[in-house]
């Protein structure tokens, strides 16, 4: 018998704050963390010159000898950390244990870190100019192993790298180490950090917003009529999950609990979403959860803004649940955080579950026609909500969709 698994803290930085509070009171006030980045228009043929850039702590709380290998985005995962540890009841010193482990991941490795070190080394094409400790902030791991360093993890060290999918594919991983007896306590999340190339990437597929560079609180504009592309932004965030015997034996504060998970490939197109392929993921997501679709009580989208993505996406949700299911996407407030867009959301989602409240999508004013087969959130709604369903799609049609459930001690 599979052992259950359930959430016992939560971190997150980003556009709109430092700590979980910050992010849910911002949110609760509708700030939309898009800014006009006035420093991207010397990239020549950048069409999109907005995002939503976090403000990074005091790094120095971090000791330099652990600092020296991290890019910005393991510095803002750290913090990350370091909330939801303190979320937890876990003290630092407490997490050095072979059962104790770390999944998390990123689009990439640091992106100022990988262009700083082309453009030192490139003029002259000398090795000799870059430090020992560049390699450590630009590989693909970087985040689950800095994090690992610095917590000192000896438990199971994984990263997932999956674009937008890379932290709800870490909190999966998560949860299977855990169910599956290997592991009793896993940090799960992911990290991104906001550069010109990042969007630039983006920006080469026509898939950023590019009418909203003056009036930048405008977009991302998820399921809207006049959505033009998504945003850039940046963050981080990480859930602690927990197996509930440990949990409750420990006498921690439990959030939620994890009951279903999938992700799936599409196998059809590297950059166009495909609803099909979304709706397997769902639909094994609640196989797995052992529910109906009747018993999700809030989809929280993936829906980035994109025109094609939105679209499917809702197209797969109306397949799976029907019109009656309330739907939201927070990309409107955060921008698209990518590799930890589906933990900072995921959070935010729980909260939302706790206190029966769903928060609308931000700029959403005039639905567009073809997203409109679904129940859209466009005031906020108070709502009983005993279960939900996270949603990140990526490019090169990778899915990933997760369930949680209100924890009720009183059912135990």
């Amino acid at each position: 018998m599979k052992r259950r698994v359930v959430v016992t803290g939560t971190g997150s930085i980003s556009a709109l704050g430092n700590c979980m509070k910050e992010l849910i009171d911002s949110i609760e006030r509708q700030v939309c963390g898009t800014k006009q980045m006035e420093t991207w228009n010397q990239y020549k043929g950048l069409q999109s010159l907005v995002g939503a850039p976090a403000e990074l702590p005091d790094i120095k709380i971090i000791p330099r000898k652990m600092r020296r290998s991290m890019g910005r985005m393991s510095l803002l995962a750290v913090f990350a950390v370091n909330e939801a540890l303190e979320s937890a009841g876990l003290e630092k010193n407490e997490i050095t244990n072979e059962r104790y482990g770390c999944v998390a991941g990123s689009t990439m490795g640091s992106a100022e870190a990988l262009n700083d070190t082309f453009e030192i080394m490139l003029p002259d094409h000398d090795l000799t100019l870059l430090t020992s400790m560049s390699f450590f902030q630009c590989i693909s791991h970087t985040v689950s192993m800095n994090i690992a360093q610095y917590l000192g993890i000896t438990g199971s060290v994984i990263a997932t790298s999956a674009a937008c999918a890379s932290s709800l594919q870490a909190i999966g991983t998560g949860f299977d180490l855990i169910r599956n007896n290997t592991q009793d306590i896993v940090l799960c999340g992911g990290s991104e950090e906001l550069h010109p190339t990042v969007t630039g990437s983006f920006d080469i597929l026509f898939a950023t917003s590019t009418k909203f560079n003056e009036t930048p609180k405008k977009t991302p504009r998820p399921f809207d009529k006049n959505r033009d592309g998504l945003v850039c932004g940046e963050g981080a965030g990480i859930i602690v999950l927990e197996e509930l015997e440990h949990a409750k034996k420990r006498g921690a504060n439990i959030l939620a609990e994890v009951v279903g998970y999938n992700t799936c490939g599409s196998g059809t197109h590297i950059s166009q979403p495909d609803r099909q392929a979304m709706i397997q993921c769902m639909k094994a997501a609640l196989a797995d959860a052992g529910i109906k679709p009747e018993n999700i009580d809030f989809v929280s989208a993936h829906a980035t803004a994109t025109l094609q993505g939105d679209h499917e996406e809702a197209a797969a949700i109306y397949e799976v649940f029907g019109s009656q299911t309330p739907v939201n996407s927070l990309k409107g407030y955060l921008g698209h955080t990518l590799g930890a867009s589906g933990a900072i959301e995921l959070a935010v989602a729980i909260e939302m579950m706790n206190n029966s409240i769903i928060y609308p999508t931000l700029n959403l004013t005039d639905i567009d026609e073809g997203c409109s087969m679904i129940k859209h959130v466009k005031t906020k709604l108070k709502k009983n909500i005993n279960f939900i369903l996270k949603n990140c799609f990526a490019f090169g049609g990778i899915n990933a969709s997760i369930i949680c459930k209100k924890y009720e001690e009183i059912n135990e």
